[in-house]
C-alpha cells in the first residue's frame, strides 16, 4: 500500500512538472522596461479644433476638471489630449498670446470645510503644470456656474480682470507679468467683465445699465460710466452671456431678441434690438436656452441653442437645435438640427469651424460641421460627468 501511493504521488508530480513546462513553453517574453520620468506637451498654440471642455462635476465639486479634446479624432485615446483640475465651480479663460490658461479656484482648508481660500491658477497650456498662484487676499470671488466672462484678459493680455461676488460686487485686477494684483475695483450692482476700448471693461447691472471702467495703464480707473437702461430684469431679461464678434456684443433675451452692443468705445453704446425668429417661426414660440448657450466663429457668425414652445422657465433648459446668424446682416442663414436635445455650445477657430454641443441626457458632446451642419461624431468616455462649459481653444 505504501508503495503504491509513494508511486501515486510521483505521477502527480511527473504530471504536474509537465503541465508547467507546457504553460512556460506558451508563455511570451517579458515586456521591455518602459523609461520613466518622461513628459509629453502639447502645442504652444493649440489646433484650431480643439476644445477646452469644462467640466464643472456638479456632485461633488471640489473635484472639477477640464479636459483638452480633439474634436477631429475619431477614437477616445486620440480625442483626449489632457486634463487639468479647477476646484469649486471655478472659471477659465484663455491667453493664445502667453500660452496660458487662467483658473480661478476655491480650497477649504479642511477640504469640505475650514479656512477659505480663493486663488487664480495659472496654467501651462504646453504641459497642463500650474505655473504660479495669485492668492486673493479675501474670498470673494464669483462663484457659480461656470460661463465666459467672469474674467477677461486686456491690455494686449498683460492685465487680467476677474469678477468678484460676495455679494457686493467688484473686479480684481492681475498684473499678468509680475502675476500680483494691482487693484480692486467696485461694480456696485454690476458683474461680468466684457472688452470695452483699448483699455477697460464693461460690466452687465441689474437695474437694466451698463457700467463702463475706464482704466489707467497702472490699473487704476480714469473713470466709470453708467449707460441709461435699456432693459426690464423683471419685464424682459437678457442673457449676461453674449457672442463678441469684433468690437460688438451681440447680448440674446430671453423672448428671443439681440441687442446688438458696440464695445469700441470707452463706454458701451446699445444698439437697436432685432428679433432673432422670422416671423414664419413665431406662432411655435422659439426662443434661446441652456446653459452655454452661444458662441461666435471666426467668419462673422453667431450661435444659438434654440427650443420651441417657451415658457416662463424654460430659458436654462436647453433645446433641439443651433440657429446660425449673420451678425452684419441681422439675418438667420442656418438651422442645425441636432442628434439629441443640446444644453450648452462652442464654436472652434478658423475658416472650417467645428460645433460642439453638450448632450444634458448622457453628457456626450456632439460634433457638427458648423458651415453646412453635418453630424460628424459623439465624444464621450473620457471621464466626463457634468461638461456643462464649453470652449473653443486658442
Amino acid at each position: 500500500m505504501l508503495n503504491f501511493l509513494k508511486l501515486a504521488g510521483l505521477g502527480v508530480l511527473v504530471g504536474t512538472s509537465f503541465a508547467h513546462l507546457a504553460v512556460s513553453a506558451e508563455r511570451p517574453p517579458p515586456l521591455p522596461i518602459e523609461p520613466t520620468g518622461i513628459i509629453e506637451t502639447l502645442p504652444k498654440t493649440y489646433p484650431e479644433h480643439w476644445f477646452l471642455v469644462h467640466d464643472a462635476s456638479f456632485f461633488h465639486m471640489s473635484d472639477g476638471k477640464v479636459y483638452v479634446l480633439d474634436a477631429d479624432a475619431t477614437t477616445q485615446p486620440a480625442q483626449t489630449k489632457g486634463t487639468f483640475n479647477v476646484s469649486l465651480m471655478g472659471n477659465i479663460t484663455q491667453s493664445a498670446k502667453r500660452s496660458e490658461i487662467y483658473a480661478m479656484e476655491t480650497f477649504h482648508s479642511r477640504g469640505t470645510r475650514g479656512d477659505r481660500l480663493d486663488v487664480l491658477t495659472i496654467w501651462d497650456q504646453e504641459t497642463l503644470t500650474p505655473k504660479a498662484e495669485v492668492v486673493w487676499p479675501e474670498p470673494i470671488r464669483f462663484m457659480g456656474m461656470p460661463m465666459r466672462y467672469t474674467m477677461l484678459p486686456i491690455d494686449n493680455d498683460r492685465l487680467l480682470a476677474v469678477t468678484n461676488f460676495s455679494p457686493a460686487t467688484s473686479v480684481t485686477l492681475v498684473d499678468l507679468d509680475t502675476r500680483k494684483i494691482i487693484n480692486e475695483i467696485p461694480t456696485p450692482g454690476c458683474v461680468m467683465t466684457y472688452p470695452t476700448g483699448k483699455l477697460g471693461f464693461s460690466s452687465l447691472c441689474a437695474d437694466g445699465r451698463f457700467l463702463s471702467t475706464e482704466l489707467a495703464k497702472d490699473g487704476s480707473v480714469i473713470k466709470q460710466t453708467r449707460t441709461d437702461a435699456f432693459f426690464s430684469s423683471d419685464d424682459s431679461p437678457i442673457y449676461e452671456r453674449p457672442a463678441i464678434i469684433g468690437d460688438t456684443a451681440y447680448f440674446p433675451t430671453i423672448a428671443g431678441l439681440v441687442f446688438p452692443v458696440d464695445m469700441s468705445g470707452k463706454v458701451a453704446k446699445v444698439g437697436e434690438p432685432w428679433n432673432m425668429v422670422p416671423e414664419s417661426d413665431r406662432a411655435q414660440k422659439w426662443a434661446p436656452g441652456g446653459i452655454g448657450l452661444i458662441d461666435k466663429d471666426d467668419l462673422g457668425r453667431f450661435y444659438v441653442i434654440m427650443h420651441p414652445d417657451s415658457k416662463d422657465g424654460s430659458y436654462q433648459g436647453g433645446g433641439p437645435e443651433v440657429w446660425v446668424f449673420d451678425a452684419a446682416k441681422k439675418q438667420r442663414v442656418a438651422r442645425i438640427a441636432l442628434q439629441a436635445w443640446g444644453l450648452s455650445l462652442a464654436v472652434s477657430r478658423g475658416k472650417n469651424p467645428l460645433l460642439m454641443v453638450t448632450n444634458p441626457i448622457d453628457m456626450s458632446m456632439e460634433v457638427y460641421d458648423a458651415l453646412n451642419g453635418e453630424f460628424l461624431r459623439t465624444v464621450t468616455a473620457f471621464g466626463q460627468e457634468t461638461p456643462l462649459m464649453l470652449h473653443g481653444a486658442k
